[in-house]
């Protein structure tokens, strides 16, 4: 049985959606309230896909209730009910941007965002360009973006996301990156450190299997390959180099201890050989050039010592990779990052994506390409209208934190709605039509506004003559109000221009000011198409528009595209 949130939850949801909009003066959070609701009651973190979109209604209704009503509404809403969430409290105001950073002593800072280029960027990455290039920008520092291309196996990358990704990270910015970094080009950078490690006896080739050093790590025990002299493992190193050994024949350790607590600190791996005949790298430059290739924690750490990174930003599954490039970076006497962790953020309608499963799905024809709509792609989202500067404050909104969080879509989307509402034009998109007859005096046209908010944007004409208007079929029963027209009977007849009672309002088009169209609604599994009757325009492709009743849309060959309500 589907679990289901008991009035207590109810509540609690509620009140704590309250408290937040009272805090922050009706600018409440949906991230600040999932936060204090997971560690108010650790009980309902499984249940996070279910209590997201809970939590996004209510604190839209608090904030609403906020402004309508005032702050000193919602405070005796609290006192009444849960006086516990005003001790203590008080209406705060929300800190712009992201938290203060540490250490930035008199250096402007330098920030790294570190792709595989193994695809176009997704939703996840877009985390990471917003937070550090927000901080780069607010402290006048430097952003780098460095592709991190080292795997030619397990994840080779595309030869189309070098110039791609650098195009995303500048519409998600609003400015390129300060400086681009590709890590296949720097290989003999990596191999001079390498040479270092072997020759001041930190590092040493080890020629034992897979499994076989499996047992030493788990014995906590030496293996025989790290007590070689420093003239064994550089003649080892170059067997390496010239292709004498074989991808599994050797790699090169870094030397830790084998007591360590944590078994993947002990004598981690940093380069390996890569069979780039079977497997070359898709750069023209480099395709077989190397046969032996850095790891990501050898080559991450060896790169933001030599580019002066002073903060990295990374996910707390990572503490073992900061972990072992701090026991390197003591071997060869540099000063490690700051380092900032957040914890994983889940949109529960899009499940688990990664590139290489979206690669699959594309190949065998489960979507278009990456900028299917319907995927968690930078593609994706701009062809779903999502704008910039909805990703970056969703982003930022979120902050920095380590906790596990589940938002719903609806939380991008509420970010989205206010960068695109005051220019969207309004339109009647009527699915399932019916024809009605309008009796009574009905003019030959009427002028409705283009935009409701904004009378600078005109006027659109809807011809009346002959008097039929499309309404939908759920629509076509008893009386109702035509929007900004007319009150109308359960026959037809015009009852009244001014709103005289609560009957509902209906959007609807005139049959002469109208034509054929498709709406597109992107779901998980497919995208359905509705035929229906659009309100007559002439918007380009990739106009924005909000259709009435129905939500924000964006203009396409094929008819709109449904973005979000």
């Amino acid at each position: 049985m589907a679990w289901a949130p008991d009035e207590e939850t109810h509540q609690l949801i509620w009140h704590l959606a309250l408290q937040n909009a009272f805090e922050y003066e009706g600018k409440g959070a949906v991230g600040s309230v999932i936060g204090r609701i997971m560690s108010t009651r650790s009980d309902l973190r499984q249940h996070g896909g279910q209590i997201s979109p809970l939590v996004a209604q209510s604190v839209q209704k608090a904030n609403n209730l906020a402004q309508e009503q005032g702050l000193e509404h919602i405070e005796s809403i609290l006192a009444s009910d849960a006086p516990h969430l005003l001790e203590g409290r008080k209406k705060q105001e929300k800190r712009e941007g992201l938290p203060e950073l540490k250490n930035l002593e008199d250096t402007k800072p330098v920030f790294r965002f570190a792709p595989n280029p193994n695809g176009p960027l997704s939703f996840g990455h877009a985390r990471g360009i917003v937070i550090n290039g927000s901080y780069a920008e607010e402290h006048k520092g430097t952003l780098i973006l460095r592709f991190d291309d080292t795997d030619t196996t397990v994840k080779p990358p595309e030869l189309a996301a070098y110039d791609l990704i650098p195009q995303e990270v500048e519409w998600l910015l609003g400015r390129p990156a300060d400086r681009i970094v590709v890590a296949s080009d720097r290989i003999p950078v990596y191999y001079e450190h390498a040479e270092k490690m072997l020759r001041n006896k930190f590092g040493y080739v080890c020629k034992c299997t897979a499994e076989a050093f499996r047992q030493f790590r788990e014995s906590k025990t030496n293996c025989p390959c790290r007590d070689k002299s420093v003239e064994e493992n550089l003649s080892d190193w170059n067997k390496m180099l010239d292709g004498t050994y074989k991808p599994g024949d050797a790699v090169v350790r870094v030397k830790t201890d084998m007591t360590l607590k944590n078994p993947a600190l002990r004598d981690w791996p940093a380069l390996r050989m890569q069979d780039t005949v079977a497997n070359p790298h898709p750069r023209p430059n480099i395709r077989s050039k190397y046969k032996v290739w850095p790891l990501l924690d050898f080559q991450s750490a060896v790169e933001d010592h030599l580019q002066g990174v002073t903060h990295i930003i990374r996910g707390k599954d990572l503490m073992d990779s900061t972990r072992k490039q701090t026991l390197l970076y003591e071997h060869f006497g540099w000063s490690y990052p700051e380092t900032i962790y957040w914890g994983r953020v889940k949109v529960h309608e899009w499940g688990g994506f990664s590139t290489s499963k979206m690669r699959a799905s594309i190949e065998n024809g489960e979507y278009s390409g990456w900028d299917d709509p319907r995927l968690p792609t930078i593609q994706g989202l701009q062809a779903r209208g999502i704008q910039a500067d909805a990703l970056r404050n969703f982003w930022i909104e979120l902050a920095v934190t380590q906790k596990d969080i589940s938002v719903p879509l609806a939380t991008l989307f509420s970010h989205n709605t206010k960068k695109i509402d005051d220019d969207a034009p309004r339109l009647s998109f009527i699915r399932d039509p019916v024809e009605v007859e309008i009796l009574g005096d009905v003019p030959s046209e009427i002028e409705l506004p283009i935009h409701p908010n904004h009378s600078d944007k005109g006027t659109r004409t809807i011809s009346l003559n002959p008097p039929n208007v499309f309404i939908e079929s759920e629509d076509a029963r008893g009386s109702y109000r035509l929007k900004e027209f007319a009150d109308i009977d359960e026959d037809g007849n015009i009852e009244s221009v001014e709103r005289s009672d609560k009957r509902p309002i209906i959007h609807w088009t005139s049959t002469t000011t109208s034509e054929h169209s498709t709406l597109l609604i992107p779901n998980q599994e497919e995208i359905e198409y509705i035929s229906g009757r659009v309100e007559s325009n002439d918007y380009s492709a990739g106009t924005i528009v909000q259709l009435e009743r129905i939500g924000y849309a964006i203009v396409t060959n094929e008819g709109f595209l449904l973005m979000h309500e």
